[in-house]
């Protein structure tokens, strides 16, 4: 089963390699990993999406929580949230067909970030569902390059908060 863990850690150097290594030591493969400053600059969040099984990712949260740098750790692939991703798509687009191209880009509500001479750079944020949709959308014109940031996910309602 596929698990989004939040995750506050110190905003200290190392503390990455610490978290992933004991992901890697227990031969589990990180499917996204998003890290990035809070409102408090000496914490950092990180949002890692993991598949396993409930009692592994027990055993993983349990030490991962163990980790000096770790403030708190939570899986909430159960509690409502909302998740997002961007993804920035270079595909192929002659002058003769970027029309459809932007009716596509459109109905995604996605934007055009740059036009080249051959090419345009797609922009588009959503869930998983709606990245994966638009890319497929594209392939057909050629997609050159794409790349995506990892998912990040808020509980919803009431302040995330340690215990």
């Amino acid at each position: 089963m596929r698990h989004i863990l939040a995750v506050l850690v110190e905003n200290q150097p190392g503390v990455l390699t610490r978290v992933s290594g004991l992901f890697s030591r227990r031969g589990y493969n990180i499917d996204s990993l998003a890290v990035g400053q809070t409102h408090d600059p000496g914490v950092s969040r990180m949002t890692i999406v993991v598949d396993g099984d409930d009692q592994v990712i027990e055993q993983v949260v349990k030490q991962l929580d163990k980790l000096v740098d770790v403030i708190d750790v939570r899986d909430i692939t159960v509690d409502e949230h909302v998740d997002r991703e961007l993804v920035l798509i270079k595909v192929k687009a002659e002058p003769e067909i970027r029309g459809e191209i932007m009716q596509i880009v459109d109905i995604f509500r996605a934007r055009i970030v740059d036009i080249g001479q051959n090419s345009l750079i797609i922009e588009c944020t959503g869930d998983e569902g709606k990245i994966r949709a638009i890319e497929n959308s594209l392939k057909p014109f050629g997609i050159q390059e794409l790349v995506r940031t990892g998912m990040i996910a808020m509980v919803r309602g009431p302040k995330y908060e340690e215990d």
